[in-house]
């Protein structure tokens, strides 16, 4: 293993502290602490986010060593989320990554959160082959990236306003569930009608999304009949979820549809924490059977955010040799 690229990788852009090791591009460990505090505030507090980043970013570094039975002096380089996150947070991962390697005298890889979502899908079999899209879709982006290789993608479609998973966790909060709502929506979704009832979509020109209009009809619609009937929620719950998720979905799946036609580009893969909503999921295989597409879903372990996405970017960036210059800064927003 002498000659191996062995990299530590570390992602901490909002509430999930987390390390992986990569060795030759084979993910052998990927170490995930989720910050479950959260919950109770409904959101993501930042301030607490990045102390707990803190408390946590040792034992996590060190658990994935230890699982990949590689030592601290073992590792080529170390990389790390530089952006978009928050900002707190992503300083926590970025100045512990570079005092790392400054003290193991290694270079730093800094790594861009979405760019890396995407390659989440390059880190099992089956892989997709380029050029490929893919429909990154999390709480806070929705995007249609064209990956012409590992290194060269483009933005060829995006949300104007909130995101997907916003609008997922936007809706469930006003059925009453808990943060985070996105995923309880999927679940009582599966046990409904997803055409009980009819929500607006959006008709925006080209291969961009819009879902503020679409949390807007969600909430007068549930608004008018929660007057009309006060236990309106809790006797349509299924039905108002799968409805919600129906929407959401076929708004997605349409521009995806359309990016396929516009580029001709029949390998399609879904990435970001939203990629793990079951109809959404389902919805990609329709339609690849449909459309005569192939399809490519990462596991549920690498959809929400998670280091192991963050490795296997840095292994293509270690391979172009594009280290990070020791004055390299967090950004909360960043495009690629």
């Amino acid at each position: 293993m002498s000659n191996a690229i062995i990299l530590l990788a570390i992602e901490s852009s909002c509430d999930e502290t987390s390390a992986s090791i990569i060795v030759d591009g084979d993910v052998k460990s990927n170490i995930i602490y989720t910050q479950e505090i959260h919950a109770k505030y409904g959101g993501v507090v930042p301030e607490s986010a990045s102390r707990l980043h803190m408390k946590h970013i040792v034992p996590v570094v060190e658990e994935a060593l230890q699982k990949a039975s590689i030592k601290k002096q073992q590792l080529t380089a170390i990389a790390y989320t530089q952006a978009p996150g928050l900002i707190g947070s992503l300083l926590v991962g970025a100045c512990f990554a570079k005092s790392m390697a400054q003290a193991l005298s290694i270079p730093t890889i800094a790594v861009n959160h979405m760019q890396a979502h995407v390659l989440s899908n390059l880190i099992a079999d089956p892989k997709p082959q380029f050029p490929f899209l893919c429909l990154t879709v999390s709480g806070g982006h929705t995007q249609i990236v064209q990956c012409d290789s590992p290194l060269n993608m483009k933005v060829i479609g995006q949300s104007i306003d909130d995101a997907a998973g916003e609008a997922f966790d936007k809706s469930a909060k006003l059925l009453g569930l808990p943060y985070p709502g996105g995923p309880l929506i999927d679940k009582y979704a599966a046990l409904g009608n997803p055409k009980a009832f009819t929500f607006a979509q959006p008709n925006l020109p080209e291969l961009n999304f819009s879902f503020s209009g679409v949390k807007t009809s969600i909430l007068y619609f549930v608004q008018a009949e929660v007057k009309k009937n006060e236990n309106f929620i809790a006797e349509n719950l299924n039905d108002l979820c799968a409805s919600i998720q129906y929407t959401i979905v076929t708004i997605l799946m349409k521009k995806l549809m359309q990016a396929c036609k516009q580029t001709n580009i029949k390998q399609v893969c879904i990435a970001g924490g939203v990629s793990a909503n079951k109809g959404l999921r389902e919805a990609l295989i329709s339609y690849s059977v449909k459309y005569n597409w192939q399809y490519f879903i990462p596991d549920f372990e690498y959809c929400t955010d998670n280091a192991a996405m963050i490795a296997i970017t840095g292994y293509y960036k270690y391979l172009n040799q594009d280290f990070a210059a020791m004055d390299e800064t967090a950004s909360a927003r960043s495009h690629f």
